[in-house]
C-alpha cells in the first residue's frame, strides 16, 4: 500500500508526499478581488503539502459567490497573485488555483448582478452578502447561447492563473456551485442540450474542462466533484450513472487528477474509482461534517485506491500538518469564529508544533 509520505508524479510535477491542502474559503481578499500579502504568507506557511489547492477563485464578476473572495478575471487580480505563487515556490511548494463559478449561489448585493444558473430555481437556504446572510435569490436562467461563454470562463481564468505563476488549476465542480447545478436534476430543469438526460446534464462540466484543457493543457487541469452531496439544494438523481458517465467523458482528456469528496456511499465512490483511470484525490470527510480528516482515514482511502488525500480543516490550525502526521504529533484545534473574519487572527497566527526544550 502507498504511504502518505511517498512521492508521486502529477502532471509535470513530482509531489514529495501525498498530502493535499484542500480548497477552503477564507475571504481575505482585498477590494476588487485582489490577493494580498497575508494570503501569500498563509499559503507559504503550508508549502510542505504535496499540493496546495487554493480557495475558490471567481472567473468572472457574475461568477463570484461570496464577498471578500479573490478573482482571476482582471489584469490587477492576475498580477496580485504573483506574490502568492512566488512565496509558495520559494518555500518549495506547488500550487493549483481552484476556479469557482458560484452560479445561483450568489447575490446582487455582492456582485451587482442577478445570479445566473441553469434554471430559475433558487438555492436552498441563505447566501453571504456584504451586510450578512440573505435568502438565496432566484437566478436568471442562462440562454442556450450564453452557456458556452460561462464554460469558457474557466479556461480564461486558468490562462490567467498560469500567467500568475500557478502550477495548474482545479475546476470547482462540487458543493452546489455552477457545474454541480448543471449536473443536478433539481437545479437544472432545462429542456435544451444542457438538461434532461445524463448526457445533457454532464455537457456543461465537459465543456468547462475542455475549455480549460485548451487554455493550459490537461496536465495542469484537475476537477473537484461531490457526488450526491445535495449541497445548496442541488440534488442529483442516478448518482452512480451520472458520475460514471461524467468520469468516462473526462477520461478522454487525460487530466492531472479528479478530486472526489466522500459525499456518497463508499461503494459508489469505489465504483467511480474503477471508472476513472487517472490520478485520484479523495477527501474522506463530508464538507458538512464537523470532523477532520486524520491519518487513519487517509490510510483507509490509500488502501482503497486513492493516490492522494486532501485535508481541509486540519490545515487551518496546522501549517506544518505534514510533519505532524509524519511524527504522530497532536493536531491543533482551529477557531471556527475566525474562519471568515478577514483579519490575520486565526489566519496567520497558528504556530508550527513546539517541541519541549
Amino acid at each position: 500500500m502507498a504511504s502518505l509520505f511517498d512521492r508521486l508524479p502529477l502532471g509535470d510535477l513530482v509531489l514529495p508526499n501525498r498530502v493535499v491542502m484542500a480548497p477552503m474559503t477564507r475571504v481575505r481578499a482585498a477590494a476588487g478581488g485582489l490577493a494580498t500579502p497575508s494570503m501569500a504568507a498563509y499559503y507559504a506557511q503550508r508549502a510542505t503539502a504535496g499540493l496546495i489547492v487554493t480557495e475558490g477563485v471567481q472567473p468572472s464578476l457574475v461568477g463570484q459567490s461570496n464577498p471578500g473572495t479573490p478573482g482571476l478575471h482582471t489584469d490587477e487580480q492576475t498580477e496580485s497573485w504573483r506574490q502568492v505563487t512566488d512565496a509558495v515556490h520559494v518555500n518549495g511548494g506547488r500550487l493549483f488555483a481552484q476556479i469557482m463559478h458560484g452560479g445561483r449561489v450568489s447575490h446582487p448585493d455582492t456582485t451587482g448582478f442577478r445570479p445566473v444558473g441553469p434554471s430559475e430555481v433558487p438555492a436552498t437556504g441563505s447566501v453571504f452578502t456584504p451586510t450578512g446572510l440573505a435568502p438565496a435569490p432566484v437566478p436568471r436562467a442562462l440562454a442556450t447561447s450564453e452557456v458556452p461563454e460561462h464554460a469558457r470562463s474557466y479556461g480564461d481564468a486558468a490562462r490567467r492563473a498560469v500567467e500568475a505563476g500557478f502550477d495548474g488549476v482545479e475546476l470547482h465542480g462540487a458543493n452546489g456551485y455552477l457545474i454541480t447545478q448543471f449536473l443536478s436534476s433539481s437545479a437544472n430543469l432545462r429542456t435544451d442540450v444542457y438538461g434532461g438526460s445524463i448526457a445533457n446534464r454532464i455537457r456543461f462540466a465537459v465543456e468547462a474542462v475542455e475549455a480549460t484543457v485548451e487554455a493550459v493543457g490537461a496536465r495542469r487541469t484537475g476537477i473537484r466533484l461531490s457526488p450526491g452531496s445535495g449541497i445548496w439544494g442541488a440534488e442529483e438523481t442516478e448518482v452512480p450513472e451520472l458520475y460514471g458517465a461524467l468520469l468516462t467523458a473526462l477520461a478522454e482528456f487525460d487530466l492531472a487528477y479528479v478530486h472526489l469528496e466522500a459525499t456518497t456511499d463508499e461503494d459508489v465512490l469505489l465504483g467511480l474509482r474503477k471508472v476513472w483511470p487517472g490520478t485520484l484525490i479523495v477527501n474522506p470527510v463530508h464538507p458538512a461534517s464537523p470532523d477532520q480528516t486524520d491519518h487513519a482515514a487517509a490510510d483507509h482511502w490509500l488502501a482503497l485506491g486513492a493516490d492522494l488525500i486532501s485535508f481541509g480543516r486540519a490545515y487551518i490550525a496546522n501549517p506544518d500538518l505534514v510533519e505532524r502526521l509524519r511524527q504522530g504529533l497532536p493536531i491543533a484545534p482551529h477557531d471556527q469564529a475566525t474562519w471568515y473574519t478577514g483579519a490575520d487572527q486565526g489566519y496567520l497566527t497558528y504556530p508550527t508544533y513546539q517541541h519541549a526544550g
